[in-house]
């Protein structure tokens, strides 16, 4: 049997497309109003500037505490009866962390207060404050500074980062002859130069690599250009709007909120802002970014009711936050319904799942994919009542699901709201400049590289106007980026 309008054969289709599926599953006991309370508790802390730590603070994975975690357990509620309700714990939690900011309870020399004023791990050995200014009396090197931000180091790794050749001798030479103002002002041309490269902005290029695990191809799905063996839809559309928000003057949050697609021509690489491309279906009114993509729905949507898998994509690409590592936790009241019988309420799911379980029903009526296609919900398109149209008959409750959801506990009534919330956050901002900070110092932002991040990621939301190229010139001037 084919499926209608293809001459690909359904079982051959829905192999491949099981095959390639990710199915979010995960055990979370831990308290989800704990990270909230510590922030309360240690407004100061790096881990609660923009955004909250996780449960892994204080489990290696919930229910089993790290050492931190067990330190704490001893003096929360003591002779109270168990499990505490989540409102006893959120009353009895300041106390518990003031009993041991004292103690060292993972005994690496450092107090649990000062580790969590450093932004280190009281409850990880291997996590200790390092000092600034690395360098002991006599310490030298001929070529570079190695205490400090220097220039020549930071003009070659620009070249190579942006551009990917480095610098000639004589063009080395000529940079370390100029004044340090000088220097600074060709760094910045050459910043915008580079940034104009194929390397930078072409098919496969830097920009692409950012967007990998955000759209998660799989070549064998590809439609148009490069196509697979199956052939569904077109990703590169997602990795052309992707790149066009990053690019020249532009909003890096319509990534998420774009009413408009972007089409990419090549010889020089160009992407342009266009109402509609063939490869796309959605309509204007539901359009919000790269999350309603056809890829995108097609992929993590598939054929779900509740399309849990493409909430959480979007949740982990876009502002940084894995429910799987128990991040980003903003319990709803009265959540888990458990609308598809899927068993999210009992005890190992239901504190994950009160998150994103909201976070998902603004999906509902978000189309991926059928066998045999259905005429009244076409792929990658909206759907006014999918579920009713669809899946009836999946439980009884099922079409009680709302379309109205819940990001960082504040309500919002469809995708698109999802969306414009989700990209003013703080947790898009901190995750798009974590993107790059991985890109170009090499790593996430460390404890000592925290108040350069913080700055970074605050100039980028604020001052920036969310413009990548603007925060780049920032990026490159840090001592993260430019200290040998």
């Amino acid at each position: 049997m084919k499926s209608a309008g293809t001459d690909i054969p359904i079982k051959k289709i829905q192999r491949l497309i099981l095959g390639v599926a990710v199915f979010l599953s995960g055990v979370a006991l831990a308290k989800p109003p704990a990270g909230g309370v510590f922030c309360s508790t240690h407004p100061t802390a790096p881990a609660c500037t923009g955004q909250q730590p996780s449960c892994n603070y204080c489990h290696i994975a919930p229910p089993q505490r790290n050492v931190f975690g067990a330190g704490l357990e001893f003096h929360l509620a003591p002779g109270a009866a168990r499990p505490l309700s989540d409102t006893d714990f959120a009353y009895a939690l300041p106390t518990a962390l003031k009993a041991v900011e004292t103690e060292d309870a993972d005994g690496d020399g450092v107090s649990n207060l000062e580790e969590i004023q450093r932004g280190t791990f009281p409850g990880d050995p291997n996590s200790v404050p390092v000092d600034t200014g690395r360098c002991q009396e006599g310490d030298s090197n001929p070529q570079y500074d190695v205490c400090r931000y220097d220039a020549r180091f930071a003009y070659k790794r620009l070249l190579l980062d942006f551009c990917g050749t480095p610098p000639t001798y004589t063009q080395f030479e000529e940079f370390s002859a100029l004044s340090a103002d000088a220097q600074r002002a060709r760094m910045d041309a050459e910043l915008d130069r580079c940034t104009q490269s194929e390397f930078w902005r072409g098919k496969n290029g830097q920009l692409w690599k950012l967007a990998h695990p955000k759209i998660r191809p799989v070549g064998s799905l590809k439609e148009g250009e490069d196509p697979g063996v199956i052939a569904l839809a077109d990703y590169y559309d997602d990795y052309a709007l992707y790149a066009y928000a990053q690019l020249d003057d532009h909003d890096a949050r319509e990534v998420l909120t774009a009413k408009y697609y972007v089409r990419r021509e090549t010889n020089p690489t160009r992407y342009t802002a266009v109402p509609a491309l063939p490869t796309q279906a959605m309509d204007e009114l539901h359009r919000a970014g790269n999350m309603t993509s056809k890829w995108s729905l097609l992929y993590f949507v598939m054929f779900s009711a509740l399309p849990r898998n493409a909430a959480s994509q979007a949740y982990r690409a876009y502002l940084g936050l894995d429910i799987a590592k128990q991040e980003g936790l903003f319990s709803v009241p009265g959540e888990p319904r458990d609308y598809d019988h899927a068993g999210v309420t009992s005890p190992g799911c239901a504190a994950c799942h009160a998150t994103l379980d909201p976070l998902s029903y603004p999906f509902r009526n978000y189309e991926g994919l059928s066998f045999p296609i259905n005429p009244d919900a076409p792929w990658g398109t909206y759907v006014p009542d999918r579920i009713e149209k669809r899946f009836p008959n999946v439980t009884p409750i099922i079409t009680q699901m709302p379309e109205t959801g819940y990001l960082f506990g504040q309500k919002v009534n469809n995708l698109v709201e999802w969306a414009e919330v989700g990209a003013n956050s703080d947790a898009f901002a901190i995750a798009a400049v974590t993107d790059y900070w991985k890109l170009l110092v090499g790593h996430p932002p460390t404890p000592e590289e925290n108040a350069e991040f913080v700055s970074t990621w605050k100039r980028f939301k604020g001052t920036h106007q969310h413009r990548v190229q603007r925060m780049l010139h920032d990026l490159i001037r840090t001592e993260a980026y430019g200290a040998p």
